[in-house]
């Protein structure tokens, strides 16, 4: 640090010493205790998993097991983070809604009782489905709390989904497309929120969506750790740009 750049400011060191020994211990107690919870704030998610014919036995098994490593890192509860569930083909099945379920084993439950419905594949009439059903607070969907769904997807949808995507965006839902194996890069695209590197996922094969899960919940903990760390700056009557001087 240049001489010129030294926090002269007591009352900001004594600020930046207490700040940079929280991200220290944060990234400690992250990845070297045995917690494994990412302690996110409300949130409202949704997964939207694709049921369609083309998607085999053993590969629809690799998409409740992303859905459920997920489900298991993350702090599940009312006041907390809700999950729902839908499955979608040539139709629209509501697995499990929002405010369903206050526990991880009794999602376990309703993931692992799903029958696929092995027909045809609306990508449309499902982001429709969550735009007006799943998000609803009949559903249990709660306002001024983040609204994201995750689309799990194999093939090229079978109707239009770019408006209602973007009908569905406009609405406040966060929008992650998981495209795996045959799945078609510019309908993922048309689903996904901007910037399409942090939404849009193309997976090679069902058999590496487990490792994907991993890189997906860090992402989600990302963006809590991101929250836990700015929103003290933000609050604070420092300027941050002092702090990040030396930390």
């Amino acid at each position: 640090m240049e001489p010129s750049m030294a926090i002269k400011n007591p009352s900001v060191l004594v600020f930046v010493n207490q700040y940079c020994h929280c991200v220290f211990f944060f990234f400690f107690f992250h990845f070297f205790t045995a917690e494994p919870k990412c302690k996110s704030g409300p949130v409202d998610l949704v997964f939207i998993i694709d049921g369609s014919r083309s998607v085999r036995a053993h590969e629809f098994e690799t998409m409740r097991k992303f859905m459920i490593d997920i489900i298991h890192e993350l702090n599940i509860g009312l006041e907390a983070t809700r999950v729902g569930v839908v499955q979608y083909s040539s139709q629209v099945q509501n697995v499990f809604s929002l405010k369903a379920f206050s526990k991880p084993a009794q999602m376990v439950k309703a993931i692992n009782e799903i029958i696929p419905l092995a027909q045809g594949t609306m990508t449309g009439l499902a982001i429709r489905y969550a735009m007006n059903v799943a998000f609803s607070a009949e559903e249990g969907a709660r306002p001024n709390v983040p609204h994201v769904a995750v689309i799990v997807t194999d093939g090229r949808p079978q109707d239009r989904v770019a408006e209602v995507a973007a009908a569905a965006r406009e609405s406040g839902l966060e929008i992650y497309a998981i495209g795996v194996a045959r799945a078609d890069m510019t309908s993922l695209r048309a689903m996904a929120s901007p910037p399409f590197e942090d939404h849009v996922f193309l997976v090679e094969s069902f058999d590496l969506i487990h490792q994907f899960g991993l890189q997906f919940q860090d992402k989600l903990c990302g963006k809590v750790f991101l929250h836990l760390i700015y929103r003290p700056l933000l609050q604070s009557s420092h300027d941050p740009s002092e702090i990040f001087l030396i930390c």
